[in-house]
């Protein structure tokens, strides 16, 4: 476990793989629209899931947690220790989201696509000193406090969010590694989640929106 806190997680480069990547799969059909944000909706999106979701964002404390990147597995201890500490302190209803952008996507994927993709050393996340071979955040032990990892704040209710712009881009470099069909590699990553963790439109938009419906913010990555 001490390997994994310790590990580097460092990314480089992004900016030019986002662009080819974005020219390649062609990103700006799959962005929203300014019109289609727009919506006669108001407050609610064309997705009912969506917004189902965000619905969940109720009681007297609300923290979004912003992760752009895996900080060496904090992202998925800080909301237990918020929750713990909260409900100990300040009892009331409380809510934790947690949003996984960017370079922090992979800690959404389950164990089969970490194996398959070679996500370690395509996010430069670390099992020891090899690139990890399996999501290393999912459940995370060794610590005095139990409840850790990704796949453990979603038992307890944890609303979890991972970005589909990110999904896109980087299913896609996977995808012409592999010389393999970028959509049917970004449909198994989607069909890869762990289990309750929600798609969003993009990474920011789910910080935005969870600020717009009372979270306070916290930088995780």
């Amino acid at each position: 476990m001490s390997d994994l806190i310790a590990s580097t997680t460092a990314r480089r480069g992004f900016l030019g793989s986002i662009a080819a990547a974005a020219a390649a799969v062609g990103l700006n059909s799959a962005l929203p629209s300014r019109l289609t944000a727009e919506t006669p909706h108001g407050d609610r999106s064309p997705d009912a899931a969506l917004d189902a979701w965000f619905g969940k964002i109720k009681g007297k404390h609300k923290m979004i947690f912003d992760a752009p990147e895996p900080n060496s597995g904090m992202v998925a201890i800080w909301p237990r220790v918020y929750l713990n500490t909260m409900e100990a302190t300040y009892p009331g209803q409380t809510t934790a989201v947690v949003i996984l952008r960017h370079g922090a996507l992979p800690l959404a994927l389950g164990d089969a696509l970490w194996a398959k993709y070679s996500l370690g050393e395509m996010f430069n996340i670390k099992d020891g000193d090899a690139p990890a071979k399996r999501n290393p955040y999912s459940t995370i032990t060794g610590l005095p406090i139990s409840g850790l990892g990704i796949a453990e704040l979603l038992k307890s209710g944890v609303l979890v969010g991972a970005c589909d712009v990110a999904m896109t881009i980087y299913s896609s470099g996977a995808a012409k590694k592999m010389g393999l069909d970028p959509a049917a590699v970004k449909a198994e990553w989607i069909a890869g989640v762990l289990p309750g963790v929600q798609v969003v439109p993009s990474g920011v938009l789910g910080v935005a929106h969870s600020q717009e419906l009372g979270c306070a913010y916290c930088f995780a990555g």
